[in-house]
């Protein structure tokens, strides 16, 4: 049975200023229908998105939306993902307000939620799996800029990310994080949907990475994505079992580009889609450094192996998957 980060009525994902773990990968979320696995998407596009009338100190109402739909085409432009977005209009409904029909972005104010700087959530149609709204909140107990400044919060980057989440990308752990005073700072991320944001006044969230550019062209394929690339299948092994959580991740040999899934089954097997035609590197990694409620709502993640390179170059051809494989690790 394939396993995954499941969905069902309302899920909330949130964007932390602190805490994290040098990983990667994109991870889709997915809701059971019927006794199957499947990914949450938008049945119908354009998805239309409303503006909340509230707004918080440095950010006026109009620059709110104007950040929000520069976030929004970010992701509409990507030329393999059939994904797009129209800006409905102003309401005074709130985020908080679930199951109104409405998709409501808008400041917030939860001074509970102290590390978290904004949150997605979901109303799903359980039956056929499809979003029929998804809501996101940014918090006023943070500072905001809507222009760069160093002051705050640069809220295109987190609502690029957010937006990430609306359309059905889980977290991708792709970055590099270092201790410091209160928690961890980014040092790098080459993935806009990596969890945890990187300080006041930064701005490098608002541009998509290769991980990114996968996972939604994976989720809404468009313009013969899926015949120009490709896959890598396999399975992650430890002694006789594999390894449910597993991350694995496929690295570009002509780009350096970075692309990521974990192992979803008890069998350890993954597939990693949305690859160009091309060499990779294919790494091994325990879910060790980070919170595996994150990305699996199941407890008994194993992360008591060790980081392991497969022995060999992968080729990946386009239209399809090269052979399947094993990645044997070993415990720590």
């Amino acid at each position: 049975m394939i396993r995954g980060l499941l969905a069902s009525g309302l899920l909330t994902l949130a964007l932390v200023a602190a805490a994290g773990a040098p990983l990667s990968a994109y991870l889709r979320l997915t809701v059971s229908v019927r006794g199957r696995v499947t990914p949450i998407t938008w049945g119908s596009s354009p998805v239309r998105w409303f503006s909340s009338t509230a707004s918080a100190p440095g950010v006026t109402s109009a620059q709110f939306q104007t950040a929000l739909a520069a976030a929004f085409d970010t992701w509409e432009a990507v030329p393999t993902a059939g994904i797009a977005f129209t800006f409905a209009g102003v309401t005074p409904a709130t985020p908080s307000e679930d199951n109104d029909g409405l998709s409501v972005m808008g400041f917030e104010a939860h001074s509970d939620l102290d590390r978290t700087l904004a949150a997605t959530g979901f109303t799903l149609d359980t039956v056929t799996g499809a979003i029929v709204e998804s809501d996101v909140f940014f918090n006023t107990a943070f500072p905001w800029s809507a222009s760069g400044a160093s002051n705050g919060f640069d809220l295109q980057s987190v609502a690029t990310h957010e937006i990430g989440h609306l359309i059905g990308l889980g977290h991708s752990l792709l970055g590099e994080t270092e201790m410091e005073a209160g928690g961890r700072r980014v040092i790098a991320a080459a993935s806009v949907m990596f969890p945890i944001a990187f300080g006041r006044g930064i701005t490098l969230g608002r541009t998509l990475q290769p991980d990114d550019v996968a996972g939604v062209s994976v989720s809404y394929p468009a313009g013969g994505f899926a015949d120009a690339t490709g896959s890598v299948q396999g399975r992650v092994r430890l002694g006789s079992r594999g390894l449910f959580g597993a991350h694995v991740v496929a690295f570009a040999l002509g780009t350096g580009a970075l692309v990521g899934g974990f192992a979803l089954n008890d069998e350890g097997e993954f597939v990693i889609a949305g690859l160009p035609p091309g060499s990779y590197v294919i790494r091994a990694e325990p879910l060790d450094d980070a919170a595996t409620d994150s990305f699996f709502d199941e407890p008994g993640i194993d992360t008591g192996f060790r980081v392991t390179f497969l022995d060999r170059v992968v080729a990946v051809p386009a239209g399809g998957a090269g052979p399947s494989f094993d990645v044997t690790v070993t415990p720590k």
